[in-house]
């Protein structure tokens, strides 16, 4: 199978277009090291990803090249996955008070759209790649579905009061977000603005980032309506020990505790 089939069979999945574009980077970067697909070359693979990057990529090229055997129908040759060190606690979430400052800033000075898109992030725990996604039309349904992988439909609620940006911009159809070219907003796009804007308004740019919000949903979620079944629903989380990780405190909150509890 060549790429472009492995980019036909990603796509029949219904994959996120960060995943497939992720995934076949990585089968990419194995035949730029390897010219035969075999058990012996896959496992030398395996040790230079270990070598040169943190077990989170390593495993993510491990889940790639895996997806690309099974397309293949050379399943018994899957590698393993390396373990991952959990840490005690989760990184880089952007605070409520930081949230609220940006939003409050954009408002002040009556930038609606941006205002909205840190609104929509953390009120509805969507990805980046979902967000440019969202349409009028999902706004006035209150819902977006999403269909992953495995034919399962996950459905993004959208919060009443997101739905005053329709009111905003007088729009009733097509997609939520536009550049100033009037095309769809891209990932990158999102990402970049929100970098600058933590620069402007003097905030840390490690957790301004589109992601952050969604760390920040679950964690408000959970601390509003205990039930991390739910949760997990709702993010899209295939096993609720993923979701898990929203249970312990962020770094800063760790911080914080400390400098308030330890007096000795």
């Amino acid at each position: 199978m060549n790429i472009e089939n492995f980019e036909t069979y990603l796509r029949q999945g219904n994959m996120a277009e960060n995943t497939i574009a992720a995934y076949l980077y990585a089968v990419k970067e194995y035949y730029s090291r390897h010219k035969e697909l075999n058990k012996r070359n896959l496992l030398v693979y395996k040790t230079y990803l270990i070598e040169k990057f943190k077990p989170k990529t390593v495993n993510l090229r491990i889940q790639a090249m895996n997806k690309y055997l099974d397309s293949m129908g050379k399943s018994r040759l899957r590698l393993k996955s390396v373990k991952v060190q959990q840490r005690s606690y989760l990184e880089n979430v952007i605070s409520n008070a930081d949230y609220a400052f940006l939003k409050n800033k954009l408002k002040k000075e009556e930038n609606q759209e941006w205002y909205f898109v840190v609104r929509f992030l953390a009120a509805t725990g969507a990805r980046v790649s979902e967000l440019i996604q969202m349409k009028a039309e999902h706004v006035q349904m209150g819902y977006f579905d999403i269909y992953t992988k495995g034919g399962k439909i996950r459905r993004i609620y959208i919060p009443k009061e997101a739905t005053e940006w329709l009111s905003k911009v007088n729009r009733t159809t097509g997609y939520l977000f536009l550049n100033r070219f009037g095309e769809r907003i891209t990932t990158r796009g999102i990402a970049q603005q929100l970098k600058n804007y933590a620069a402007k308004y003097g905030l840390n740019e490690k957790v301004v980032y589109p992601h952050s919000f969604r760390h920040r949903f679950a964690k408000n979620f959970l601390e509003k309506f205990n039930d991390i079944s739910l949760l997990a629903d709702l993010m899209g989380h295939e096993s609720i020990e993923t979701t898990r990780i929203y249970l312990r405190r962020s770094s800063a909150e760790q911080q914080e505790i400390v400098d308030k509890v330890i007096t000795w």
